[in-house]
């Protein structure tokens, strides 16, 4: 709303005015507002939360300070949805089909956090929402955001074309001049970093364009559900999910920036995505909203975010990255979740196998997901293969070490599009 009113000031040559034409002024703000409402707002709605009795409820799995955050409010992911969507609101332009993309699966998945965590606190069932209609959720959004972007004529890239010296070496990259519909993705670590789901559906004939959207739909649907889940299944220890997801939006807020400027794209040699620009915005109210958050659910932490903010972290996360055709990168840039959510499939399966074939299942951790493990004393009656590290690890230092793998994960995933 900020945007149309200063433009219209920028025409009556109001001072000052023209910053708002500008994608890194208005990025800046929009982070500046999200940090300063979570903080705000905060301490609000966790005192509105204590008189509601909306606690978490703790099992007793035998760790160290467990049972001292019974009790501690929960749903705080409102705080983060609501510092989202305020400055994307005020500071955003609307025409961007990709922002409403991302207010949609804010909302949406927040919906679905939020009914899950309802039915947890205030229906007193452990289990919350089914799990079935929380794939159903899942997959239709992936679905949405794969058609719409199949659908929508608005959804172009501008392919980037290098330009080769007599040694085979790339002397500059320029892009095509006209704008299209494409199933082209970012691959890292390959000279010819575009990759196209069409590859996959050679066998198509004159169906191959068709076959190609099917293919990106259902990677959609598939990255979606993956990387909301494995955000949900991250968020164990205090800060851990906000800050790993802080550090992952930094990463692709620079990716978008630099999809969305054609002399970037082209010092990346990566496409140009006429448009994005306005996702530079929303990221930065997503990074200004968790990094806030902090100041409330860091070690040790007033205020749990639920399902309410996980699910809403990782579904901005992946179709964020979906978008701005970066969503290959993902097993780097959320390797925390990737390994969260595979030691509780390796485990789960490691334990149905030595069960089925011993009669007692054993275990790869100590406890899953991976971050429980370091909260476990090796080879204190836990029969588990991996048994290091044996003393019991602080929660707080788990947490700060995680942050700090985040980091070099997000660093290695830009550096990864210069090394071919």
């Amino acid at each position: 709303m900020l945007y149309y009113l200063f433009d219209y000031l920028n025409q009556l040559d109001f001072p000052g005015a023209g910053m708002f034409r500008y994608v890194s002024f208005r990025s800046g703000l929009t982070l500046i507002m999200a940090l300063f409402i979570s903080t705000l707002i905060g301490r609000r709605i966790i005192d509105k939360l204590q008189l509601m009795q909306v606690g978490e409820t703790i099992r007793n799995l035998g760790l160290e300070g467990q049972m001292s955050k019974k009790g501690t409010p929960t749903m705080g992911g409102v705080i983060i949805i609501i510092a989202i969507l305020v400055p994307t609101l005020f500071c955003a332009r609307f025409e961007s089909i990709y922002l409403w993309l991302m207010i949609i699966t804010t909302i949406w998945l927040g919906s679905l956090g939020f009914a899950d965590d309802y039915i947890k606190v205030f229906r007193k069932n452990k289990e919350g929402l089914k799990g079935r209609f929380k794939i159903i959720a899942q997959v239709g959004l992936g679905l949405i955001v794969g058609l719409v972007m199949y659908l929508s004529p608005d959804v172009v890239i501008r392919e980037n074309i290098e330009f080769k010296r007599g040694d085979n070496l790339v002397e500059h990259v320029s892009f095509r001049p006209d704008v299209t519909k494409s199933t082209k993705t970012t691959i890292p670590f390959m000279k010819n970093n575009n990759f196209d789901y069409a590859y996959l559906v050679g066998w198509a004939g004159k169906y191959k364009t068709e076959a190609a959207w099917i293919v990106f739909v259902l990677m959609t649907i598939l990255i979606v559900t993956a990387v909301s889940n494995g955000a949900n299944l991250t968020d164990g220890l205090d800060g851990l999910a906000a800050g790993s997801s802080a550090i992952i939006g930094v990463a692709l807020g620079i990716l978008a920036y630099m999809s969305s400027h054609a002399e970037f794209a082209s010092f990346l040699n990566i496409m140009f995505l006429p448009g994005a620009e306005e996702l530079v915005v929303f990221m930065s109210a997503f990074i200004g909203a968790t990094i806030g958050f902090l100041w409330y659910n860091s070690y040790p932490a007033q205020v749990f975010m639920g399902d309410t903010g996980s699910l809403t972290l990782g579904g901005i996360i992946a179709v964020f990255a979906i978008i701005i055709r970066k969503e290959l990168l993902i097993p780097i840039l959320c390797g925390i979740f990737f390994a969260e959510s595979l030691s509780v499939m390796f485990q789960v399966a490691y334990f149905k196998i030595t069960q089925r074939r011993t009669g007692e299942g054993k275990r790869v951790f100590k406890m899953t997901p991976l971050h429980h493990h370091f909260q476990k004393p090796g080879k204190a009656g836990i029969q588990a293969l991996i048994q290091r590290p044996y003393n019991i690890i602080p929660e707080s230092k788990i947490v700060v070490r995680f942050w700090l793998v985040g980091i070099i994960l997000a660093v290695i995933t830009i550096v990864t599009l210069k090394m071919r």
